[in-house]
């Protein structure tokens, strides 16, 4: 299970600090944490508020989703690109397990070196 990232200054600190992730569906900020936590951002350029909130939808579910496969314990935040012209489960989720791999990779690498 995830916990929500809601106050302003997580959310400053993984902007300002975080590392970035890309894939087409998805920009993820993320840095090492206690806790899986997630936040979202979706901005006004993709759409009015239905269609905002049917995306937020759509990525808590992935995300949700995913989880049980993290690596590790990160705090991350969600952006979707400007040009991304598909919003659907699918790419999201796909994204998102790419995202988890890498990490399980780097903490995987940690361990070896450490």
């Amino acid at each position: 299970m995830y916990s929500r990232i809601k106050k302003n200054n997580d959310f400053k600190k993984l902007f300002t600090r975080g590392k970035k992730f890309f894939s087409p569906a998805l920009i993820i900020l993320y840095m090492p944490s206690e806790k899986l936590s997630m936040g979202l951002c979706v901005s006004k350029k993709h759409g009015k508020s239905v269609q905002r909130n049917r995306i937020k939808r759509l990525l808590r579910e992935a995300f949700r989703r995913c989880a049980a496969e993290c690596g590790g314990m990160n705090a991350a935040v969600l952006l979707i690109p400007k040009q991304a012209e598909e919003y659907s489960f699918a790419r999201f989720e796909q994204g998102i397990r790419a995202f988890f791999a890498k990490t399980r990779r780097e903490t995987e690498g940690c361990k070896k070196q450490g």
